[in-house]
């Protein structure tokens, strides 16, 4: 299938496993991948698949990001998600509150390898959204950044969930609150990663231009340093991840198109301040100083007039990257067409430094 909108860059590489994900490298060096249907196996780098075992209602893969999951040190599986069974929305316009809405967060967990799941639970009551980092840290607690409706007036705050017994039982961090007023504004969809010092960074989706961030020093139970990004970013969400190389990586959707500004909309019921809903570009950074700064921004794949949206990030072999977009359509929300790529970390890493050396030429 072929779009004349859709532009990819010639570094990359077009990633023929048909899944989204997410994906788990298993102790045993096989990937698992889950859906609706349940987990399944692939001992062949995702070319073939096992026949999937069941693992429990209201996984929705047609909605990205809104499930992850881990292995532990013990070779336990642990997944978090979005649980669509009970789903509501429905908001009051008028007064700006969640009138009734329900999508709760939930985890499952299988002590064998996934052939058996217990424990499911709810983690967080009310309605939650799409989050984009599940991880577990190098002292072994699980955490994931996720967020949550609060109301007078309605909006979203971010926070983190964690469990320090293989997923049995969760705590919630304090909540991070940036204001806002609108089923999208607020402190949403926050991606998270560990750096090297054993600190939590945390970067959030806001409309407000850019990506606020947070740091947590205890392991995601406390998030005390907050404050604006130097990245800017449109109301989408990104995907941060650290590499085996201790590198950070980051893919999401600038606040403009490269070379270009996109019009702001709004401010409507979903949010109180004009925003930019860029979404037809995703780019690629990397941060060798835990986030302190970032390489120039490489575009690797556009969409005119469509979207290319809500990432997916793999590090499936040390410095091989699987990019996914969880919401890839050819014009707005009509015509999906699919975006599946594999990239060389180092080679993305020469490219964006190599935008710092043509700046750097040009000034004399």
């Amino acid at each position: 299938m072929k779009d004349n909108n859709r532009w990819v860059h010639p570094l990359a590489e077009a990633l023929t496993v048909e899944k989204n994900g997410p994906f788990l490298r298993l102790n045993d060096g096989r990937l698992a991948a889950v859906d609706s249907r349940g987990i399944c196996f692939s001992q062949d780098e995702g070319v073939s698949w096992s026949e999937p075992i069941f693992v429990c209602e209201g996984i929705n893969e047609k909605e990205p990001a809104s499930y992850d999951l881990v292995q532990t040190d013990d070779g336990t599986i642990v997944l978090l998600y979005l649980n669509f069974k009970d789903y509501r929305f429905k908001w009051d316009e008028e007064n700006c509150e969640p009138l009734d809405c329900k999508l709760e967060l939930w985890s499952v967990r299988s002590p064998d390898g996934g052939r058996t799941w217990i424990d499911n639970q709810r983690v967080v009551e009310g309605y939650n959204t799409n989050f984009f980092g599940f991880i577990k840290t190098s002292k072994g607690r699980l955490v994931a950044g996720v967020d949550h409706f609060i109301s007078h007036p309605g909006r979203s705050v971010a926070m983190s969930v964690y469990s320090d017994d293989n997923g049995k039982s969760w705590q919630r961090s304090n909540m991070i609150d940036l204001g806002g007023r609108g089923h999208h504004d607020g402190a949403m969809e926050p991606t998270i990663a560990e750096l090297s010092d054993g600190q939590l960074l945390m970067l959030i989706r806001t409309n407000l231009d850019r990506f606020w961030q947070a740091i947590s020093d205890d392991g995601g139970k406390y998030w005390r340093r907050i404050e604006p990004s130097s990245i800017d970013a449109s109301t989408s969400p990104g995907r941060l991840l650290r590499l085996k190389s201790g590198r950070l990586v980051l893919v999401w959707n600038r606040l403009n198109p490269e070379g270009g500004v996109y019009p702001k909309s709004g401010p409507w019921a979903g949010g109180e301040v004009p925003a930019s809903w860029h979404r037809e570009e995703l780019s690629i950074s990397f941060s060798e100083d835990d986030g302190k700064s970032w390489t120039p921004p490489v575009v690797i794949a556009r969409q005119k007039g469509g979207q290319l949206s809500y990432p997916y990030l793999f590090e499936a072999r040390p410095g091989e990257l699987w990019v996914i977009a969880g919401f890839a359509f050819k014009q707005g929300w009509q015509d999906p067409f699919p975006l599946r790529l594999r990239l060389k970390e180092e080679t993305f890493v020469k490219e964006s430094k190599s935008k710092i050396k043509n700046v750097n030429e040009k000034t004399y």
